[in-house]
C-alpha cells in the first residue's frame, strides 16, 4: 500500500482510540483491516506514516498535535490552549497534586522499584496517604514484593497513566537530577586557618601561603574537605 493511502488509516486508529497505540499495535489494526491484500503493511511503512502525521500537526494551524505519550502515539492539545479546554472540564481538571503527593511520587518516579519503608526513610514522615491517594488516581502501581526484606513489603513503580499525566512515553524521559539542579550551583565554604585573625579582613596578596580548606558535597552526599593543593579527604 501506498505511504499517502495509508497516513488516513493510522490517522484515524490513533484519533478514535481512546489509549495510546504503539507502532506495533498500529500495524496489526492496519494487517487486520486490510486482510484481503497480499502483501502485509510492515512496520517501517507505518513508522513513515507515523513521522508524515506527526509533521502534519506539527504546523501552528492546528491546535493540537500527535506525539508519543503514555507508552504509545496520541493525540494531545497543544500548551497554548490549556485554559481554553480547562473549562470544558471544571475543577476537575483543574486539581493539582498535593506536595506530599508530588513529593512521593518523585521519589517513586526515580527509585522504583520501591517500598513504602523506603519512601519514609526518605521523606521522614508517614506516606500511608500519599501512596493510597497515587494508588486511586492510577498514577503508581504495585509491581510486587520485596523478597528479600522482612515481611516481603510491597514494591511500587509509575503506571502509563503516570506517563500519560506528564507527557512523557517512558520514565527514562523523565530529566536527570543533574540536569534539574545544573543550574543551581553551589560554591564551597572558603575556611581560613583557625589562627587568622576571624575580623580582619584579609587581602588576596595576604593569603599566599596561608592553607585554606573549602567544603564540597559529593553525589553520594557525603562531605569532603578540598585543601589547595588539591588533595580531598572525607570527613
Amino acid at each position: 500500500m501506498e505511504i499517502a493511502n495509508l497516513i488516513p488509516h493510522i490517522e484515524a486508529l490513533i484519533f478514535a482510540s481512546d489509549k495510546p497505540l504503539t507502532s506495533l499495535e498500529l500495524t496489526d489494526l492496519a494487517n487486520n483491516a486490510f486482510g484481503f491484500m497480499e502483501d502485509k503493511i510492515t512496520l517501517d511503512q507505518v513508522e513513515t506514516a507515523v513521522e508524515g502525521i506527526t509533521e502534519k500537526y506539527a504546523a501552528e494551524f492546528y491546535p493540537f498535535e500527535m506525539r508519543q505519550s503514555g507508552g504509545g502515539w496520541q493525540f494531545l492539545t497543544k500548551k497554548d490552549y490549556h485554559k481554553t479546554i480547562a473549562q470544558l472540564n471544571g475543577d476537575k481538571f483543574l486539581k493539582r497534586l498535593s506536595a506530599a503527593s508530588l513529593e512521593t511520587l518523585s521519589i517513586i518516579a526515580y527509585k522504583q522499584p520501591v517500598t513504602k519503608g523506603e519512601i519514609e526513610a526518605i521523606r521522614g514522615v508517614s506516606s500511608d496517604y500519599a501512596v493510597q491517594k497515587l494508588l486511586e488516581k492510577e498514577l503508581i502501581i504495585i509491581t510486587g514484593r520485596n523478597e528479600k526484606l522482612p515481611g516481603h513489603p510491597l514494591v511500587y513503580g509509575t503506571s502509563k497513566n503516570f506517563m500519560d499525566y506528564f507527557g512523557i512515553n517512558t520514565a527514562d524521559d523523565l530529566p536527570r537530577i543533574k540536569e534539574v539542579l545544573a543550574d543551581q550551583l553551589v560554591e564551597p565554604t572558603i575556611m581560613k586557618d583557625v589562627q587568622a585573625e576571624a575580623n580582619e579582613e584579609i587581602k588576596p596578596e595576604e593569603t599566599e601561603g596561608d592553607v585554606t580548606e573549602a567544603l564540597a558535597v559529593t553525589d553520594d552526599g557525603e562531605l569532603i574537605v578540598n585543601n589547595d593543593a588539591g588533595s580531598s579527604e572525607e570527613n
